[in-house]
C-alpha cells in the first residue's frame, strides 16, 4: 500500500523567512511548527520537507550549511517529539532549468518513487505560488500559506496565475489541522 505524504516548503512555512539562510545561527522555524508536523506524524502521513536552496550554486553559502539548517530544524522537532520523514533540497539557480527546483515536481515525483508515496492523496504546504505550481504539476492538493511571503504573493498572483490553491491557511498549524480534518479537497 502507498504511503500519503504532507510536503512542506521551508522559508516561510516551517521557519521565518530571511533571504538566503547563510549562517545556521540564523535559522528560526516558527513557534507552531513542531506541533503541526507531530499532527503530521501522528496521523500516518509522511512529513517531507521540500526546499529550493540556489544559494549553493550561486556560491553564497556550502552545501554543508543546509545540512547544520537542517540539524537545527531536527532539533527543534525532536523537542515536539516530532521528525521529517525527509528533506529534498535543489541547490540550482533558476537559470540551471534543472528538473528538481520548484515550480517543477521533480522533488516531489522523486520522493513518491524514493519512499512509495500516492502523490493524488498528498499535500503540498508553502508561502509562494511555486509551492502551489509544483504541486500542480505532481499531482498533489496544495494549500497557500499567509505566513512568510504568502501575502505578498497572494496580492501578485491571485489573478494571473493559472494554478491557484486549494486552499488558504494562516500557517503551518492551520494548514494541517484543515488537511487532517478534510477541509482541503
Amino acid at each position: 500500500m502507498k504511503a500519503k505524504a504532507i510536503f512542506m516548503d521551508r522559508d516561510g512555512t516551517v521557519s521565518e523567512e530571511i533571504g538566503y539562510m547563510y549562517h545556521a545561527g540564523l535559522y528560526r522555524p516558527f513557534p507552531w511548527t513542531g506541533e503541526a508536523v507531530r499532527r503530521i506524524n501522528e496521523s500516518g502521513f509522511k512529513a517531507v520537507l521540500i526546499t529550493n536552496q540556489a544559494g549553493v550554486e550561486r556560491g553564497f553559502f556550502p552545501e554543508s550549511t543546509i545540512h547544520e539548517v537542517h540539524d537545527v530544524l531536527k532539533q527543534e522537532l525532536a523537542r515536539w517529539s516530532a521528525h521529517l520523514d525527509a528533506i529534498y533540497y535543489c541547490p540550482h539557480r533558476p537559470e540551471t532549468n534543472c528538473a528538481c527546483r520548484k515550480p517543477k515536481p521533480g522533488m516531489l515525483t522523486r520522493a513518491s518513487r524514493e519512499m512509495n508515496i500516492d502523490l493524488s492523496s498528498s499535500y503540498m504546504i508553502g508561502d509562494r505560488f511555486v509551492d502551489v505550481e509544483a504541486g500542480h504539476f505532481a499531482g498533489v492538493r496544495s494549500v497557500l500559506l499567509r505566513s512568510g511571503d504568502g501575502l505578498l504573493e497572494m496580492e501578485k498572483f491571485a489573478e494571473s496565475s493559472a494554478y491557484q490553491p486549494h486552499f488558504i491557511a494562516d500557517n503551518l498549524l492551520h494548514a494541517v489541522e484543515s488537511i487532517l480534518s478534510g477541509l482541503v479537497e
